[in-house]
């Protein structure tokens, strides 16, 4: 079964911001058809932007619903900015979204309280990882480079599982985020994409920049600690409290530890300040910090994909904000920049 809701041109259309004189990104995309793996490999561009508009593995963590809300903004902003020297539309493709309504419908019924319905969510959540892993391996056997938006950061183990099998070998991954996301495999959800990764043999090195120390447990540190040639974090308390080291040089051993293997990008936006998302922080690195920490990552890295995890400019219950989605498209052209050593390196 095909697992992707595949966008027209016509959603593309509807989707930009056009003006006068002016060119947008959506104007210069590439689309495809239904027949979108024979078409990936016939196109010449080097990015292909997919959403996963699903919040079940955040809620199977018991966290707060609205992860399903990122794509769309996040696409509108993205596609209504300018297309110049500094970032074409030619180099993307719109692939469209991983198919979760079915999914998503079956867990509206689930409001989490009890085990009994937590477990039917980390049962859906293991779902999506099928869905997924195989979209996400199908663009990187295409030789394209996956930008993945939305959903609850359990959609890591689906874009290393993806990437991993797409070039038969472990990859590396860094990953920004408040939490190690390395919880026990008790069942899938957003808290242990990576512990299921590294325990099945999808990942070679682990590294984690900007970790809150207090929002992590016992055992999960201890794992990093017994295993340091493969898991490694810093943390936003040595950085930003402590000020034991400087961003710049924690961010380059971060990026350090992650070099020696080609390496997928991970950001969750509960790691930046204020930001909607299913875990908001009120203290946390800023916009620019975390636009810095994709594009050095993709610059200095050979980077196989990017994910922007856990925005949720619709927390279930309150307006959209509007501002989520054009951070993470400011996110999107700073990884494609830093991709593109030729021009900016």
């Amino acid at each position: 079964m095909d697992f992707v809701k595949v966008y027209s041109k016509e959603i593309i259309k509807s989707a930009t911001r056009k003006r006068s004189g002016e060119i947008k990104i959506g104007e210069k995309v590439s689309i495809v058809s239904t027949n979108w793996r024979e078409d990936l490999e016939k196109l010449h561009c080097k990015f292909v932007l997919v959403g996963i508009p699903e919040d079940i593995g955040v809620r199977a963590n018991y966290g707060r619903g609205g992860a399903n809300t990122a794509f769309k903004p996040a696409l509108e902003s993205f596609l209504s900015q300018q297309s110049n020297q500094f970032c074409s539309g030619e180099s993307v493709c719109i692939l469209g979204e991983v198919m979760v309504d079915d999914l998503m419908e079956k867990a509206e019924k689930l409001n989490g309280k009890t085990k009994n319905e937590i477990d039917q969510l980390r049962t859906l959540t293991s779902e999506i990882d099928k869905r997924v892993s195989e979209v996400i391996q199908q663009i990187g056997a295409s030789g394209k480079i996956p930008v993945i938006i939305g959903g609850g950061h359990n959609n890591s183990y689906g874009n290393i599982k993806g990437t991993s099998i797409a070039l038969n070998k472990k990859i590396n991954v860094i990953n920004c985020d408040p939490h190690l996301d390395f919880r026990p495999l008790e069942g899938r959800h957003s808290g242990n994409g990576f512990s299921y990764a590294f325990e099945e043999g999808f990942i070679n090195r682990y590294s984690v920049f900007a970790m809150h120390e207090q929002y992590n447990n016992s055992s999960a540190l201890e794992k990093f600690r017994d295993i340091p040639e493969q898991l490694y974090y810093n943390t936003y308390e040595s950085v930003f409290v402590r000020e034991e080291l400087e961003y710049k040089t924690a961010l380059k051993q971060s990026i350090g530890f992650a070099k020696n293997e080609a390496c997928g990008i991970e950001i969750d936006l509960d790691a930046i300040t204020n930001v909607p998302s299913s875990a908001k922080t009120s203290s946390g690195i800023s916009p620019v910090q975390a636009r810095q920490f994709v594009y050095q990552s993709a610059k200095d890295l050979e980077a196989l994909y990017l994910h922007i995890a856990e925005g949720a400019p619709v927390l279930s219950h309150i307006k959209a904000d509007n501002k989520t989605g054009k951070l993470i498209a400011y996110l999107i052209t700073d990884f494609i920049k830093g991709c593109d050593k030729e021009v900016f390196n």
